[in-house]
Parts: structure tokens; sequence; C-alpha cells
């Protein structure tokens, strides 16, 4: 059974029709004219070099032959798409981009798409593609400029599925990734999840979202690739969706967008176009599109959820706990209070595909499912360790209603949990009902530490009940977080001096034993080296051992 209500390819066009100036000409107006100077417009008169301007993210006037910057795809259900992502075009060149496949040896074309002149990328999908080889690809523009990876077969043969979960590529640095290419090329996993926040420049995506390219491009090139958009590459702060109305400012504490409808429309077209259809893809308000759908890599299947797009804002809405709508500094508080009726978490559209895609066993072995960030207050101290915040609604942890429906459906599926966001690698055991009754989860680590921190260190400084025998971990065990959420904390990875545990997470999960492996990796280590350490506390292995009520029952093995 596929779980696509609509197996068509649907594309949300732009209301805005011609608004590509001519050069020499002046800047046609464009409804966001202010927004992101290199996606429309009059690019080439913002495009100096970091030589002349070091606050420049990018110098994205490159020489043409180099003009494809990356190109990025999934397969799933036989249908293959793939989205070419170039360097801002001029006036005169083509808008043709070719897909070409090596076949016997020699490079056949099979398909041309034309790039959207907002955003500078082009889709191409092929039906009835054949997954059980390898095929290199190459993408054309113009005379000369190519862009070369490998479309990977469906590892359908394999035990181990391996999965790389990635997050938070923070503009702090603008350098290079090579520690990364260098460390996920050995550990050759079969699917990448970049889990958000591949841009913090809020409203320059275009440029930031090529850097981004040229950092990842040489993994990302040939295997398949998620990457899902967050609260800053949309150009906020934080991010209450509100299914689609218009936030009041970038903090966006009442819910919705605050920049223009057609920015966030492109943001998520370059991001997300090449994942499998949308599960339902009705538009949401201001015609923004939607991506939640579910993947297939090797009998794994993953269901890729929109945490923040239909979440209801805070303010306005519940009595304000703090300086902020979105904090809650006062411990003595009642969570009650903020648990009201009629606010979202995952919205009863993702609620129903969730329902649906737990029942879907077909040519599956085990689940997961990806999202920004968690569901729960995983962190006691935020920005810098003296700042206690007793609650977070920007976490998954509020509104509590909607934290249980959605941790319920993924608990019955027999899903772990794979996320990111947060700054600080967890893992966590959900309690729904109870301590230890829901899912497993893994936040990984940041790629690169955000100037805003987060430390697991609860203000009395004790172990939560239960705490794990043999941890070398302080504070494990069982808690209640600010909104009197369950949780069991195996492991977590505070930053410390001169080590700031940015890096990432790999996910081995092995079909025959029904278990998981979490390792969280800092990006200081040589995972090629022999004997390569993890954080402390990792890694831990989760099995399945039992059933009840119809629903897996996941276990953690002792700490080694």
């Amino acid at each position: 059974m596929c779980l696509k209500k609509l197996t068509i390819l649907v594309l949300i066009s732009f209301s805005v029709p011609s608004i590509f100036a001519q050069k020499g000409e002046p800047p046609v107006k464009a409804p966001f004219e202010k927004l992101d100077t290199y996606c429309v417009n009059d690019w080439w008169n913002h495009a100096q070099k970091i030589s002349e301007n070091p606050k420049k993210i990018i110098n994205v006037d490159v020489p043409r032959d180099e003009v494809i910057c990356f190109g990025i795809y999934t397969v799933h259900n036989n249908i293959l798409k793939m989205t070419a992502q170039l360097f801002p075009l001029y006036p005169e060149e083509s808008r043709d981009v070719h897909l070409e496949l090596k076949k016997m040896g020699k490079w056949k074309r099979v398909a041309t798409e034309k790039v959207n002149d907002i955003g500078w990328s082009a889709l191409f999908r092929i039906d009835e593609w054949d997954d059980t080889k390898d095929v290199e690809y190459r993408l054309r523009h113009g005379a000369n400029a190519s862009f070369e990876g490998l479309i990977r077969k469906n590892p359908v043969d394999k035990n181990e599925i391996v999965v790389a979960s990635l997050n938070c590529n923070s503009n702090k640095t603008r350098g290079s990734r090579k520690e990364y290419i260098r460390n996920i090329r050995h550990l050759n996993p079969d699917l990448l999840f970049f889990a958000g926040d591949q841009s913090y420049d809020h409203r320059q995506h275009t440029a930031a979202w090529l850097l981004f390219g040229l950092q990842f491009r040489d993994i990302i090139k040939d295997r398949p690739c998620v990457t899902i958009p967050d609260d800053h590459d949309i150009g906020q702060g934080n991010l209450w969706g509100e299914s689609g109305k218009i936030a009041s400012s970038n903090a966006g504490d009442d819910g919705g967008y605050f920049y223009h409808h057609e920015y966030v429309k492109m943001v998520e077209r370059c991001q997300t176009a090449h994942l499998p259809d949308p599960y339902d893809p009705s538009p949401i308000g201001q015609g923004i599109g939607v991506y939640y759908t579910d993947l297939n890599v090797g009998g794994i299947s993953f269901a890729i959820i929109e945490d923040r797009k239909f979440k209801s804002g805070p303010a306005g809405k519940i009595p304000q706990m703090g300086p902020r709508p979105d904090h809650v500094r006062d411990p003595s508080y009642d969570p009650t209070t903020i648990d009201l009726e009629g606010l979202k978490l995952l919205g009863d559209r993702q609620l129903k595909f969730l329902e649906e895609w737990g029942k879907d066993w077909n040519n599956i072995s085990m689940k997961a499912v990806l999202s920004q960030t968690g569901f729960c207050g995983g962190a006691h101290r935020h920005g810098k360790f003296e700042n206690l915040l007793h609650a977070d609604m920007d976490s998954n942890g509020w509104p509590q209603a909607g934290r249980k429906k959605a941790l319920r459906l993924i608990r019955d599926a027999g899903a772990v949990h794979l996320a990111g966001d947060q700054h600080l690698p967890t893992i966590i055991h959900h309690g729904i009902d109870e301590h230890r009754d829901g899912p497993f989860a893994f936040v990984a680590p940041a790629i690169i530490n955000n100037y805003y921190s987060r430390w697991w260190h609860p203000a009395n400084e004790k172990p939560g009940a239960n705490a794990e025998k043999g941890n070398p971990l302080a504070f494990t065990g069982d808690y209640l977080d600010g909104f009197d959420n369950k949780i069991t904390m195996y492991a977590y990875a505070n930053p410390e001096e001169k080590i700031s545990r940015a890096g990432f997470g790999i996910i081995r999960f092995n079909k025959k034993e029904k278990s998981v492996i979490f390792e969280s990796w800092d990006r200081t280590t040589d995972v090629t080296k022999p004997g390569a350490k993890q954080m402390p506390g990792w890694p831990r292995t989760i099995r399945q051992v039992d059933e009840k009520n119809n629903y897996p029952v996941w276990k953690i093995d002792p700490v080694k």
C-alpha cells in the first residue's frame, strides 16, 4: 500500500509573473524586494567578491562553467526526484538544465527542466525508476557547466541501514566542513538527514543555501538526502507556523510567518522539492505548501514531518510566565494553565498521516520519524550556563496534549524519533502516561555550536529517579520537564570549556536484530583513526523486546 493520497506531482506556482530585470535596466520590484539579494532582480549589482566585502556570505558570481552548485535527490516507490541548484543566472543565459545518465559507458540525456528565476533551482522527476542498480548522473547547463554524482540503488539487501543526522549549520563560521566530509564519507551512510537551520542568515537564504551546498555537496551528491527547513531558514528566530497565518514580528510568537509568503515558498522549494510527493499537498494559509511525507530506504520507512508548520503560537493565547511569551522562568507555575483546549502541535492533517503510516508495513522492516526538534524540554540552561529556563515553548513539549497525541502515534508505529535544533545531543525515552511508555528519541548535535548553547543540568544537581547504574553521566534517570512531561534521560553531551560538543549523529538500524544504535561524534574526532571515541555516553543500543497492546516495546541495553 502506498501512503500517498495523490501520486501526481503538484507544483505550487509563484504569483509573481515576470519580475526578473534585464541587465542594465532598473530592477523590477518584487513583493519581497527587500529580502534575499541574490534570489531575483539585479543580483549582479550586489555580487562583490568576499575580499571586497568580508560580510558577504559567498561570491555568487562564479565562472559560468561552475554555475551548477549541486544536485540533491531521493528515490521512493520507484520515483526519482532531483533538484539541481544553480548559482544566479544572467538574463541572457539559458534557463535549461539537463539531466544525463551514464548507460553502457556513455552519457545519455533523459530530461530537461527550466530553472526557476526565484531561487535558481530546477526539479527533475522520473517515474518507473529502476532502483536495483547504481546509476551515475550528470547535470548540465550551457556549454560547459556540469555536476556529477551517483544515484544509489535501494539497499534492500543490506541488513544494517545507516543514517547520518545533522542540523544547525551556524554562520558563526563560513569555512568548509572538510572534517564532516571525511568522517561521513568514511562511515558511508545510506541516507543523510539535515534536520533544519541549514541557513542562519534569515533574509539571505539563496547565498546561505549555496554555501551549504558547497560545504556538503561531496557527500550529498552520491546518496539520498533529506533536508527540511527550520525557523532560521525562513528568517525567524522561532517558528509557530499556525497553518500559515501572518506573524506580527519575526519573533513569531503570536504564530505564523513574518516574511513574505513567496520567500517562504522559495526556501521550501529549494530545500524540499526533491522529497517524495507530500501525503496531502493541499497548501496552508498564504498558499504556502507542505512537504510531510514518507521515504523508504532499504526497508526502513521514514516519516518526514513538519513539527513547526501547524503549531499554535503562545502569545495572546496563554498566560505569560516570563519576559517572553514562550519562556517560563518561574518553576512554581501550574503547567495545566498553558495546556489549553484548541492548541495544536502537529495538526490534524499530520496526525492522520502518522496514523496511516504507522499501520502500513508493506516492504518495511523498521520505522523512524524525522522532524526539526524534540518532543520535550530537553535542557535546563539556555544561552549561558547561569540562565535557568524552566520551560521553553519552542520545544515540542508544549502543548502537552498535542505532544501526547504525537508520541502515541510514533510509539504505536514502533518508530524511533530523530531530530535536531537543540544544539544539545540527547537520548531520551519519552513517557506518555507513565515513564518509559513512549518512543525513544535521539537529538543529534549541532554542526557548528551556535551562539546559543544549552545544558542538561538540573538546578538541584541531582540524578533522576531510577538513575542508570554504571552511566558515567551525572544526571540520568526519570524526570519531569518544565511542562510536567515524563522523560527518562540516558545520554547528553553538555558544552564544556574548549569543547563545544558540535558534531553529528549516526543511527544504525539492524533489521534482523530489530535494534537501533545511536552514535554521537564530535566534529574534532577523526573517525578514520583506530580507537576513535564518541562523545561520553555514546554509543547506546535500543531493541524491540516485546509487544504490548499491539505496539512494539523497546528497551535500552545496559551501559557497557
